[in-house]
Formats: C-alpha cells, sequence, structure tokens
C-alpha cells in the first residue's frame, strides 16, 4: 500500500511539473509573432493561456503515469528519450484528436492544420524533456516496473 501511495505521489510530482512547463512553453508560443495570425483564426492568446494549463496537467499525468507503467517497455534505457517517445505518442494523438477537428473549421484548413501542428511541436517535446529529466534527478534509483507491478 505504500508503494502504491508512492507512485502516485512521483506521477503527481511528475505530471504538475510537466503540466506548468507545457503552460509557459504555450504562453511563449502564442506570444510570438508569427503565430499573430493563428490567434485572429483560431482563438484568443487569453483561450490558449487559461486553457493549456490544465491540458498540461492532463497530458503530464498521463505522460507520468504511461512512463512509470511501462518503464521497462519503452525502446531506450534513457529515461529522457523514454520521455520524449511518449510525448510524440502523445503529440500524434492530439493531432489527429484536437487539430485536425478544430482546422476544419477555417477557410484554409491544411494551413492551419499544419501551422497548428508546428506551435505544438515545441509544448510536447519540452513536456518529454522536462519529465525525463525530472525522472531521471529524482527517480534514477527506484525502478517503476517493480514499484507499478506491486501496486
Amino acid at each position: 500500500m505504500a508503494q502504491s501511495k508512492d507512485i502516485w505521489r512521483k506521477i503527481v510530482v511528475l505530471a504538475v511539473v510537466g503540466g506548468l512547463v507545457f503552460w509557459a512553453t504555450s504562453i511563449a508560443t502564442s506570444l510570438l509573432p508569427i503565430a499573430a495570425d493563428y490567434r485572429v483564426a483560431r482563438w484568443s492568446a487569453q483561450t490558449v493561456w487559461i486553457g493549456s494549463l490544465p491540458a498540461g496537467m492532463i497530458i503530464g499525468f498521463l505522460m507520468s503515469f504511461f512512463l512509470f507503467r511501462f518503464f521497462d517497455k519503452i525502446p531506450t534505457k534513457n529515461p529522457i528519450l523514454k520521455s520524449v517517445i511518449l510525448s510524440i505518442i502523445a503529440l500524434v494523438i492530439a493531432t489527429i484528436l484536437l487539430e485536425a477537428p478544430a482546422s476544419f473549421r477555417t477557410s484554409d484548413a491544411l494551413y492551419y492544420f499544419l501551422f497548428g501542428t508546428m506551435l505544438n511541436v515545441p509544448r510536447f517535446l519540452v513536456l518529454g524533456v522536462v519529465i525525463g529529466y525530472l525522472y531521471k534527478r529524482l527517480y534514477k534509483g527506484s525502478n517503476p516496473a517493480v514499484i507499478a507491478s506491486k501496486a
């Protein structure tokens, strides 16, 4: 029981930090001058600022959970690379489920689809790097597969 609480505490720590980094990256990319056209066509910067925090927390939580749960099954030994692989998978899923349908509401769907995907790449990659780095820094001595199997 104590190991189960410990694994969930670790997941929450990684998720919160990852979510905050996702949020900060979202704000930074939304303020870029190149994103002004995208903001006008799709949504305001304030919407991105407010909505990206809960979205980042959810994505960070899911990535942290899968990192701990399937640590040994992800190909590579480096936790940062494992986390980046998970972030790329999350990017593909988010692009298919969220970005593609939202792009069809605009007059130039392909342009806004590609532009929106381009703005999402830094968010997801930074999220993956930070979660992997934090895992490596804080929990490198613990084997998540053993802990998860006992939970």
